[in-house]
């Protein structure tokens, strides 16, 4: 006997992704939970996932069944290291 593992999907996602394959109609549809774990239902639609500042179009694939949709959106950006100015430092070497 196997226990399915339980996973968390917003209700309104579901309705909405129900509404829409029974009208067989694919629409950007907008959330704010990224901690709604994808399904099967949902493969073919695009689904909009708030990262704090915008929504950003997400195509769901069969690849993406089972991870969560806060994992296909970043809220942070990596912008690099500080860039130094090797010819401020050397005028501040030469000073002392």
């Amino acid at each position: 006997m196997t226990i399915s593992p339980s996973f968390f999907v917003a209700t309104h996602l579901i309705r909405k992704i129900q509404k829409l394959n029974s009208q067989k109609r694919k629409i950007v549809i907008p959330t704010w939970s990224r901690a709604s774990v994808i399904l099967p239902i949902m493969i073919g639609h695009t689904i909009a996932v708030y990262n704090g500042q915008q929504h950003i179009p997400i195509y769901i694939t069969e690849q993406m069944v089972g991870h969560k949709l806060g994992e296909f959106s970043p809220t942070r950006y990596f912008r690099g290291h500080k860039k130094t100015d090797r010819k401020l430092t050397r005028q501040k070497l030469k000073k002392k």
